[in-house]
């Protein structure tokens, strides 16, 4: 998993069991504007991830400024992440968010070793980057502002219309580096979105998002993922979310099934026994010998959705197997220079100290 690499042997003795592991844990912090919610602030020693896989490149490299995610999604694949903090893949991932104050500055100093080979980082691909803690720590500014000065192309994938608050920031980054955004947008359905993903904004708000990137002159793509077996693969769901999609402006659309790893598929079945409890004995055969979903179905869906997808005039996007992010068009591509006038104003001080978590 992307964050057993940045495992921690020391401990502090004030910390949470688990959360002992993390000796850069500067506080601990909850607030009544997040109930239930504690966060973890810490002093990220790296910011960079380096993720092998078959892509294009050798490797991908990923920057994830949170861990957890109040979105609360069900499914979301990121939850075994937790269990290396000996928190619980369920609850603790929604509510013990660990937050890396320091994220933009550690970044900076990354992207300026000779070293670095200004290769394509995506954000997004673990937990979201505009998860509702941004609008408190205000991360992704230097972060985006860091990738863009150094000459490096990067993707954002965020369920989180907090992304149109550096709508101008990232126009102005796409002048210098190849910029890719994508918003997952994967239910259409009000009521069961609420209950899958009870800390996500509306798909209304997200496409709502989507218009307002392309406005700026941004690429955007839709991920409908995950799709729902039985749940959102209906003829209808799909051809009215591909429908909205388009007249949202989308720049694509990439979809697939619903995978299931250990540590997530325990949580979504629970949700789904207490939900729609007459689905679950067809959940537990669909997904009883892996994580995927089998070939029967995902050849299924793909004779189902391709053609609506053609007749909706949408583009298939492409995913990046390295990071799980949309494939970064900087591949084969150089940026140009630009004017970087928000970008100076949010370039982080990297040889400074770093900013005091004092934002509560």
């Amino acid at each position: 998993m992307r964050w057993s690499g940045q495992e921690l042997g020391s401990e502090e003795a004030s910390a949470l069991p688990g959360l002992a592991k993390l000796s850069n844990l500067v506080r601990s912090v909850q607030t009544p504007e997040f109930a239930g919610i504690t966060f973890h602030e810490v002093l990220a020693k790296s910011a960079l991830n380096h993720v092998p896989g078959a892509s294009a490149m050798p490797f991908g490299w990923t920057i994830n400024p949170y861990r957890g995610c109040s979105h609360a999604c069900v499914y979301c694949f990121a939850r075994k992440t937790h269990e290396y903090l000996d928190l619980d893949s369920g609850k603790d991932f929604d509510s013990q968010i660990v937050v890396k104050v320091n994220v933009a500055e550690v970044l900076a100093k990354e992207l300026a070793k000779p070293s670095w080979g200004k290769h394509p980082v995506a954000l997004g691909t673990n937990t979201d980057p505009y998860q509702r803690a941004e609008g408190r720590y205000r991360l992704m500014p230097g972060i985006i502002a860091a990738l863009a000065d150094s000459g490096t192309p990067f993707s954002i994938l965020t369920k989180g219309t907090l992304l149109r608050r550096d709508l101008p920031l990232l126009a102005e980054a796409s002048r210098i580096v190849p910029v890719d955004l994508a918003m997952s947008i994967a239910i259409y359905d009000d009521q069961l979105q609420q209950s899958v993903e009870p800390g996500t904004p509306t798909p209304a708000a997200r496409l709502a998002t989507v218009k307002a990137a392309r406005e700026h002159g941004l690429e955007c793509s839709v991920f409908m993922m995950p799709i729902l077996p039985f749940l959102t693969d209906t003829r209808a769901h799909l051809d009215s979310a591909l429908r909205q999609i388009k007249d949202a402006g989308a720049s694509s659309v990439l979809y697939t099934a619903l995978h299931l790893r250990p540590g997530v598929k325990e949580w979504f079945m629970q949700w789904l026994a207490e939900t729609r409890p007459e689905l679950l004995p067809r959940y537990q055969q669909l997904y009883a010998k892996g994580a995927s979903a089998p070939k029967d179905y995902r050849r299924w869906l793909a004779a189902k959705i391709t053609p609506l997808i053609q007749a909706h005039g949408l583009d298939r996007g492409r995913e990046d197997p390295a990071s799980g992010a949309v494939r970064s068009s900087a591949l084969g591509v150089r940026g140009t220079d630009g004017n970087r006038s928000l970008i100076s104003d949010e370039l982080p001080a990297a040889s400074l100290a770093p900013r005091q978590p004092t934002l509560f």
